[in-house]
């Protein structure tokens, strides 16, 4: 659900939210993503931070190719997308509602021959981990997750249960408010954190996260 009730006369800036695709020159693609606000909300169109992320991944910091990825929370499956193109064995996971629409624009980006490189999966967090295996993957992504405080706790678990001491999470966001700021002392205390990426035109954060390996740490 929105945080705000968003108006279109009010904040145009927000209009592009609710045309039905959008497109990016990305990992070396014209990708076209199918947007729907009316039926699926913020879940369902593309917001900076996954633009942010993407243009990060494409720098090259992090070699991507035959890298075990999983990126949560993915809505239209963006970042999940350019982390396949760029060469990563990507499972994009969201809740079960999203997933026929989240589907369809991996189908229309994936080429044929990387498609089975790429899996769509339902994933609530903190909900059935035991068909994820523990610490399995080298690349955990999220773009703008960190929104919803009653969400937290399930998100902090889930990031716990798929990362070992070798996996790098990635969390492109804005922090808006204190909550989000609370979010990322409680990931502090399970994780190494720092922010590697600042866009200043979009005001979003990227922080990179690698499980601790004592618990000894404040």
């Amino acid at each position: 659900m929105a945080l705000v009730p968003y108006n279109d006369t009010l904040l145009p800036a927000l209009s592009k939210l609710h045309e039905s695709s959008a497109e990016f020159d990305l990992a070396n693609h014209r990708i076209r993503i199918s947007q729907n606000w009316n039926q699926f909300g913020v879940a369902a169109v593309v917001w900076d931070a996954a633009v942010v992320l993407c243009m990060f991944l494409e720098m090259g910091t992090i070699d991507l190719k035959g890298k075990r990825a999983i990126e949560l929370g993915a809505g239209t499956g963006l970042v999940g997308i350019v982390a396949a193109l760029l060469g990563a064995k990507v499972t994009i996971t969201d809740r079960k509602p999203a997933l026929e629409f989240l589907a369809a624009n991996v189908q229309e980006n994936i080429p044929p021959n990387q498609q089975p490189s790429v899996q769509v999966s339902e994933l609530t967090w903190g909900e059935n981990l035991d068909l994820y295996p523990p610490g399995s993957y080298e690349l955990v992504l999220g773009a703008d997750i960190v929104y919803l405080e009653e969400t937290f706790p399930a998100l902090l678990k889930t990031l716990e249960h798929l990362s070992s001491e070798n996996t790098v999470v990635l969390l492109s966001c804005r922090i808006r408010y204190e909550r989000d700021e609370r979010f990322l002392m409680d990931l502090k205390r399970r994780f190494s954190v720092e922010e590697v990426h600042y866009d200043s035109q979009r005001d979003v954060h990227i922080y990179r996260a690698v499980k601790n390996t004592s618990k000894t740490e404040l």
